[in-house]
């Protein structure tokens, strides 16, 4: 339970520019390792005019434009499904504690969220040189967005995201940090993104939602 146990015991919460929670080794060191070992597509090593969001990832076809395979869309980030489990032992035990009463009640009283009815979706994003975010706010099916930062790699702290005001002027950065990240809910204040840096080698992270749409893990009740 080290994710909700973060939460509980070594968390901070935060009003400002909005509402939300840091959160100190949220992750096992297996659950780690197997987020560093997750072989994610390196786009540098293509021959792609490739402009640094993950939209490519998405399908956006004017990102994929003179790729020789037509098209297809390439992945930026691995999600966490009944398929690909058996290879994650370690986060499939983190998405079967998300899962649990426990975790959303105490999550869902936190936000002000009900999360009795909602789905897990996690995925392992690893984004490296040329990355940027443009500043946006989830959309209303993301009910809880957290992003963990596992850093192998010794990258700046100042790789973590940005957070705005309602006149998109950066307040602060969530450190980028080891077994850290943080957790809000989505909202029209809750303005995020990560604004053009370097990245040496690699910005890995893990991405938790609860959302409203089907996803292969729904909470238990």
């Amino acid at each position: 339970m080290e994710y909700l146990n973060s939460l509980k015991k070594r968390s901070k919460h935060f009003t400002s520019p909005f509402e939300h929670w840091e959160m100190n080794e949220p992750l096992t060191q297996e659950s780690i390792k197997e987020i560093c070992d997750t072989e994610i597509t390196d786009i540098s090593k293509m021959n792609i005019n490739y402009d640094g969001t993950r939209a490519i990832d998405g399908g956006e076809g004017k990102f994929r434009e003179g790729i020789a395979s037509g098209g297809k869309a390439i992945k930026f980030r691995c999600f966490i499904g009944a398929n690909n489990s058996k290879d994650f032992p370690s986060l499939s035990n983190l998405i079967d504690e998300l899962r649990s009463k426990d975790t959303y009640e105490y999550i869902g009283e936190l936000i002000k969220k009900d999360l009795s009815n909602s789905y897990i979706r996690v995925e392992v994003i690893c984004d490296r040189k040329g990355f940027w975010l443009k500043p946006h706010c989830d959309i209303k099916e993301k009910l809880m967005s957290s992003l963990l930062f596992v850093n192998p790699f010794n990258e700046s702290e100042n790789l973590g995201t940005d957070f705005y005001d309602e006149k998109l002027k950066i307040v602060k950065t969530v450190p980028y940090k080891n077994n850290y990240g943080y957790l809000f809910t989505t909202g029209p204040k809750a303005w995020h993104g990560m604004e053009k840096k370097e990245i040496k080698k690699e910005r890995r992270s893990l991405l938790i939602n609860y959302v409203t749409f089907k996803t292969d893990w729904k909470v238990k009740s």
